[in-house]
């Protein structure tokens, strides 16, 4: 008889927070709707941004992107010391994560171009990225091959389009990435399609039906992939590693150099 089996399954609450990593409030309210009709009935979620005036609208540019590194991180210090069991980045082009998950304790952290990529692997054996603008393919492609999966990318498309424009006119963008997927698929091989920025959100079924491959919705992965993990996290003890290249700061150190005093830079909350 084996006594070594595991626990039996409790569902027991796990806890996630999406990260609007700007200082605007624009999409937590529409992003906390779109997370709190796809959670699990136990799953307590929270969408939150920055109290960062004046702030980007977007990340589009490297220079934008550094200015939410230290919010960021203080974030996910926050999380370790609140117990939320899993905090989601929410950029595609992953900003801070490698820093955030340093400092995050047990809190598992997750983005949305990894997370996508993990789904997809799943799925298909090569696939394309529907990113917003031409300036945008470069950096995404390092992100993917930093991931591994540079071998299985068949193409990145650009919309002609930038973040500011994604939600502004529904029935534009929901055309445009069907004619870029289109093409992703019947010229350069695509088995499948990566909305290749999270402001993409709810065109993912429209465009799969029309389509016929999956199309992945990067806020979609990246929140079930966090769930997931959470709840793995609570019945198995997966948490992050703490040893070798996961060593975190020490705390005596992180005391003396007097770091992370001020207030969690949170302005805007919002429940799902």
């Amino acid at each position: 008889m084996n006594t070594n089996q595991p626990a039996q399954a409790v569902d027991v609450p796990v806890s996630v927070r999406w990260l609007n990593p700007i200082g605007s409030p624009a999409f937590d309210q529409p992003i906390a709707d779109l997370l709190g009709g796809i959670k699990q009935p136990g799953t307590q979620v929270e969408v939150v941004s920055f109290d960062m005036t004046p702030t980007p609208s977007h990340l589009e540019y490297r220079a934008y992107e550094a200015l939410i590194y230290e919010r960021t991180v203080r974030v996910a210090r926050d999380c370790a010391r609140s117990g939320v069991d899993a905090l989601v980045v929410g950029c595609f082009y992953d900003p801070a994560l490698e820093d955030a998950r340093e400092i995050s304790g047990d809190t598992v952290v997750v983005a949305p171009c990894q997370a996508s990529l993990q789904v997809v692997a799943n799925l298909a054996n090569r696939f394309s990225v529907i990113v917003g603008r031409n300036k945008w393919i470069e950096q995404m492609t390092a992100r993917v091959r930093d991931y591994g999966a540079l071998d299985r990318l068949a193409s990145m498309r650009a919309l002609g389009m930038g973040v500011d424009e994604f939600q502004r006119d529904h029935a534009v963008t929901r055309r445009r990435i069907i004619e870029e997927a289109k093409r992703a698929v019947e010229h350069d091989g695509a088995e499948a399609i990566i909305l290749g920025c999270t402001i993409e959100f709810g065109f993912f079924e429209a465009v799969q039906a029309e389509v016929g491959v999956p199309v992945i919705d990067p806020v979609v992965a990246a929140f079930k992939m966090a769930e997931a993990l959470a709840g793995m996290k609570r019945r198995f003890g997966w948490t992050p590693s703490r040893v070798g290249s996961c060593e975190p700061p020490p705390e005596a150190e992180i005391e003396a150099f007097g770091l992370f005093k001020d207030p969690v830079p949170i302005a805007n909350v919002v429940r799902a």
